[in-house]
């Protein structure tokens, strides 16, 4: 039978439990806390040696992910860092890739100070409005994005730019964090490999840190296999456990989350203090058609932008049932100062042609009643009336 989303959520787990074994009926799958694993005679495995190269916990949690975004498999690694550190040793120096500019601070800083000093070479676009193809030199070897991208929101279009990457034969990289798999799935707009901070979404209970690479091709997966074991950054048994138990709820949380940013967004846009809101769930936001073709919705991530620093300083000073917190995609709502946050270590000609000004607040909507939500926000604006 062919179930929901849903309700695939929940249950992708006991599928797989059922592949894997019977585990005596629990219905929550163990936690296998275990480094070594003993063989019954030499040459016999069980089919699992040693933690580092595999856990079934892990191997469990990454057939679920794999499935969620129909990839052939999955790699679970100690963060959403850990994972693209490991994806970039797919290349060699002297490798160029065509990023996306407005990142994640965290993918600038690893890009920058590790990659390039590994020969590695980068050309930051806006996929928007650049040429892509003009772009493209002789040593260039993937095309990394995220959409939307954190924090402008700026929304790329996953099957044009597969259909680019396919003609130069170009790994396609697509950071899916903001939207999770509940909500987008590029591997099926041509995308290569997909990459998640599953601390956000994934995890949802902003209790653990995990990382995930999905890939649909069999050498991508080949190649990360032998990697992962080789490097060591394999998630650990009971936080591979935490990000099963949240994704029995991820769709659950989507929704939810979705609902308060779309009125939190409506609302701020009222508000005379507030310059833009950018929301890909607003009309006026100019690539919401884009987002409608591409995805099954617009996300619990916002940006907004107030008159001047000390306005979003204001704030960030009062609000109290939101949090002022760096991260995104928990159950709580927490409210982002990028500027000496996410994207502290990009240089500020960076941020500000990417947009992101002194007054640039991040909102990531938790799954509290939007009325309460509201009215904090309401208490925190009331200090400039």
């Amino acid at each position: 039978m062919k179930y929901s989303l849903q309700t695939r959520c929940i249950h992708l787990e006991q599928e797989q439990k059922e592949a894997d074994t019977e585990h005596y009926g629990a219905v929550s799958f163990p936690i296998y806390q275990t480094a070594t694993y003993a063989h019954p005679k030499l040459g016999e495995s069980t089919g699992y040696d040693y933690s580092r190269l595999q856990n079934p916990t892990r191997s469990h949690l990454e057939q679920v992910v794999a499935k969620l975004e129909y990839g052939i498999d999955a790699f679970a690694l100690s963060s959403g860092m850990a994972a693209i550190t490991l994806l970039m040793e797919l290349f060699q120096p002297g490798d160029h890739f065509l990023v996306e500019g407005d990142l994640y601070g965290g993918s600038i800083r690893l890009f920058n100070h590790v990659n390039q000093k590994n020969q590695y070479q980068f050309s930051y676009l806006n996929f928007e409005q650049d040429d892509i193809e003009a772009n493209i030199q002789e040593n260039t070897k993937a095309i990394y994005i995220e959409t939307p991208t954190n924090p402008m929101m700026h929304v790329s279009d996953i099957e044009k730019i597969a259909k680019i990457a396919k003609k130069h034969n170009l790994l396609f990289i697509v950071d899916n964090t903001f939207l999770s798999p509940y909500f987008q799935n590029p591997l099926l707009l041509g995308a290569d490999v997909v990459i998640h901070s599953g601390t956000k979404f994934l995890g949802g209970h902003n209790d653990t840190l995990a990382g995930f690479i999905v890939t649909n091709r069999e050498d991508v997966q080949e190649r990360l296999r032998f990697l992962i074991k080789t490097t060591g950054a394999g998630l650990a048994p009971f936080d591979s456990w935490l990000l099963l138990r949240g994704i029995k709820t991820l769709a659950l949380r989507m929704e939810q989350a979705q609902k308060n940013a779309q009125e939190i967004a409506e609302w701020l846009a009222q508000q005379k203090e507030v310059k833009r809101v950018i929301y890909p769930g607003l009309k006026s936001f100019p690539q919401h058609a884009l987002m409608k073709k591409q995805a099954r919705g617009f996300g619990t991530m916002l940006t907004f932008e107030m008159g001047n620093a000390e306005q979003a300083r204001v704030i960030l000073d009062h609000i109290s049932l939101i949090k002022f917190a760096e991260s995104l995609g928990g159950v709580e709502t927490l409210m982002t100062y990028p500027t000496t946050q996410t994207h502290a270590d990009v240089p500020e000609e960076v941020r500000l042609k990417n947009g992101i000004t002194s007054a640039t607040l991040r909102l990531s909507t938790g799954i509290e009643d939007v009325k309460d939500l509201l009215a904090d926000l309401e208490q925190a604006f009331s200090n400039f009336k």
